[in-house]
């Protein structure tokens, strides 16, 4: 069953037809370090038919193509490919908007993507000058199949996969597909990132499989309460699983006093943080902290605080799968080192690149993905990045990495 979810509606349901006149070529070694900043454009896909592939793109304030600029929608090979295989023009961009953001939804026959591992949508000039600006999207066996995807209570698309506790959900279904919906909950009991230079051979191994503690069966087109935080996923008949993990608060920000403890970790020693957590008033105490770092300036302790946890909310938002993003690998390197200055993509690696003399360094990450995961990448660890790690950290833990307080704070 089709729901009223779209701000503006384009569907391809055919081969194109002859490319139109574009600039050529779309640089092959991009650099997307621009995809983990504020406010990029969010994708998610459902299959459509037997034959089609429904994409949503969310393009936030200050992404949206201008009126005279097209929309279109590239595929490549690979990160490695040194320019798009398969595209098409989608026409003039409609500048109809809800609030802020503007919400495009359209189809793109499966065909042409059957050799293509990643997708992007935005204007020429975008993708070319500003990958930032456009949406990209790994065009995976499960995603190609995946008959839904989860919307608000109102219809929208969220383009998420964290939801918060009480929140209600829908699916947009393709009405080809049955209803039932199975629902499955598992333990979510997950530890943060270690530090880059931990030796893995001393680490426990992670369990390679997980139990459901609970199963439920709901009818797909009726809203669906999360009322416990948890690891679910949500099954359609034999289609692969959408993994969803659902966390309490005001999540992705972080507001009570053991999710402002908690990312400390990698700030701080295991006694100091027992001692946060057991002080009378332990929001007071991580004030205390912070201010101690800023040598009892309370400017430069407000500045830490918000970029910290700004950061560890960033992270939460860019991240989070199976669990919240500022515990991963990724979310260990952003939430300390901030976002990278160049991220290099392949089919076997993500690359990220520090510049300037304070946090200089390069770090690779190999994808691990899973059913609840699919865009996940693992550290690769090395104990050269000691030094560059306890260095960023006494940096925090200094306020020596504080940029000049803002005006009138």
């Amino acid at each position: 069953m089709m729901r009223p979810l779209l701000l503006l509606a384009l569907c391809y349901l055919g081969i194109a037809g002859p490319a139109r006149a574009q600039k050529q070529p779309v640089p092959w070694r991009i650099d997307f370090a621009g995809l983990y900043q504020p406010n990029r454009p969010s994708i998610d896909a459902r299959r459509e038919g037997p034959d089609s592939l429904r994409l949503f793109v969310r393009f936030p304030a200050g992404t949206t193509p201008r009126a005279d600029q097209h929309l279109r929608v590239f595929t490549w090979s690979s990160y490695e490919a040194r320019r798009p295989g398969w595209q098409d023009d989608l026409g003039p961009f409609g500048q109809t908007s809800r609030g802020n953001d503007v919400t495009v939804s359209f189809c793109v026959p499966l065909a042409p993507l059957a050799t293509a591992s990643v997708l992007a949508v935005g204007s020429l000039e975008a993708v070319a000058d500003a990958p930032e600006a456009s949406a990209w999207l790994p065009l995976t066996a499960e995603l190609r199949r995946r008959p839904f995807v989860l919307a608000d209570s109102a219809g929208r698309p969220l383009l998420r996969r964290y939801l918060r506790a009480g929140e209600t959900v829908r699916l947009d279904i393709d009405g080809t597909t049955a209803a039932v919906l199975t629902l499955r909950r598992f333990p979510h009991d997950f530890s943060p990132a270690l530090p880059p230079h931990t030796d893995p051979a001393g680490q426990r191994p992670a369990p390679r499989t997980l139990s459901a503690t609970s199963v439920q069966t709901l009818v797909a087109d009726q809203p669906i309460r999360f009322a416990e935080p948890g690891l679910y996923t949500l099954q359609l008949g034999d289609a692969p699983p959408l993994g969803v993990l659902v966390q309490p608060g005001s999540f992705p920000d972080v507001t009570t006093a053991p999710e402002l403890i908690e990312p400390l970790r990698y700030l701080t020693t295991s006694a100091e943080r027992e001692q946060l957590a057991r002080a009378e008033a332990p929001k007071r105490a991580v004030d205390e902290f912070w201010l101690r770092a800023a040598g009892g300036e309370q400017s430069v302790a407000r500045v830490l605080i918000r970029d910290f946890y700004g950061r560890v909310a960033a992270a939460n938002r860019l991240f989070t799968a199976h669990k919240p993003g500022w515990m991963t690998d990724r979310g260990l390197l952003y939430v300390v080192l901030g976002p990278p200055d160049r991220v290099e993509r392949s089919a076997t690696a993500e690359r990220w690149e520090y510049l300037g003399a304070e946090r200089a360094g390069t770090y690779t990450f190999r994808p691990k993905p899973s059913t609840f995961a699919p865009d996940t990448y693992e550290l690769v660890r090395r104990p050269e990045y000691e030094w560059l790690w306890m260095r960023a950290v006494q940096q925090w833990r200094t306020g020596k990495n504080a940029p000049a307080p803002r005006a009138g704070r």
